[in-house]
């Protein structure tokens, strides 16, 4: 009896014991993520970082199309409202890479596109990623891969595997995180971009993502883009291409009721020249009034800015006219090649081009 009893407190003592132990493991494991965090929380690496709009303007449009095509379910099953902010447990996430320059320590981001990854084997689409570089190395030589980008509200570990499968084309990738929660009371852009590198934690060396400072950085055109987007946002839960027409359609209303009215006046001064409306001064000084005003545009700097505004007009539709023209060429090209390619196999002839 005494000796169970016995027993019964050494398995007590040792659960106790063991207890213990796991307490202080899940402590030392507390203070190692949370030292991790502290390492993770500046670069190092003195670069600076400066990021165009239409990068943020891409992935935003990326995000919006994904979760738009996977039609989720009302608002209340997949999202809920915590302190105003927008919690979405089943969002979709994107994953891209993103390009542009570096000169010295500057890196400048200026574009981006979109990648095909499975998270079931945390593998990339290499051949489409190689093509697509190759299409955007034609147009921009330039530019060259610096990284990817995706969306969440923070880095994960998988996040780590396309990091890592991305190291053979940048030795040091930059990782943009886009967070796509609504929060109506954060004032910054709600993107973060991370450095990745490498330190010796329990003696094991890894590689940490850590947050680096970036700047805004803008050219004309994009000013002019995004303040032109910000004009056309909807404000009443209409599309932009909807009140993108409302506006073209009162612009078009107020030139037909100004040529209308320039009618009246015509045929009202032709009718008072022949005679058939008595002739009335006092309107006769209005219309000279206002027919006064019509040389106060005809001036060196109107005729400059229209010429310049109607010669763009023309550059544009002849710009979309060639490219039109290009690519239907293109398709008769293919048919032309395929035609040959199979005439060519029964008489022994080339491919025409």
């Amino acid at each position: 009896m005494q000796s169970n009893q016995s027993k019964e407190k050494a398995s007590k003592a040792k659960g106790k014991e063991n207890q213990a132990k796991a307490s202080s493991r899940s402590g030392k494991q507390k203070k190692k993520n949370l030292e991790i965090k502290r390492m993770a929380s500046s670069s190092s690496s003195g670069l600076t970082f400066k990021l165009h709009p239409l990068v943020i303007v891409n992935i935003s449009d990326h995000y919006t199309r994904v979760k738009s095509q996977l039609n989720p379910p009302p608002l209340t099953s997949t999202s809920a409202t915590v302190n105003g902010v927008e919690n979405q447990q089943q969002a979709p996430r994107v994953y891209g890479c993103v390009m542009g320059v570096q000169r010295g320590r500057t890196v400048e981001i200026f574009n981006s596109f979109e990648l095909l990854y499975d998270p079931s084997t945390h593998s990339l689409d290499r051949p489409f990623l190689k093509k697509k570089q190759e299409l955007y190395k034609k147009v921009f030589p330039h530019f060259y891969i610096l990284g990817w980008y995706s969306t969440g509200s923070d880095a994960q570990e998988s996040d780590m595997h396309i990091h890592r499968a991305l190291m053979d084309i940048n030795e040091s990738p930059l990782y943009v995180l886009l967070n796509p929660a609504i929060n109506p009371a954060q004032k910054d852009l709600p993107v973060t971009i991370y450095e990745s590198e490498l330190h010796v934690i329990d003696g094991i060396p890894q590689l940490i993502f850590v947050r680096s400072s970036y700047t805004i950085e803008t050219v004309e055109a994009e000013r002019i883009s995004v303040d032109h987007v910000a004009h056309l946002k909807p404000s009443d839960g209409g599309s932009a291409a909807t009140q993108l027409a409302a506006h073209l359609t009162g612009i078009h209303s107020a030139i037909k009721m100004l040529n209308s009215r320039i009618r009246v006046l015509h045929h009202y001064l032709v009718g008072m020249q022949k005679g058939d409306i008595p002739c009335e001064n006092s309107l006769l000084r209005q219309v000279s009034s206002l027919l006064r005003r019509l040389p106060a545009i005809e001036s060196e700097k109107f005729q400059d800015d229209f010429l310049m505004e109607y010669n763009d007009t023309l550059l544009i539709t002849y710009l979309a006219m060639f490219t039109n023209c290009s690519s239907t060429m293109n398709e008769l090209v293919d048919k032309f090649n395929t035609a040959y390619d199979r005439h060519s196999r029964r008489g022994g002839r080339t491919a025409f081009i």
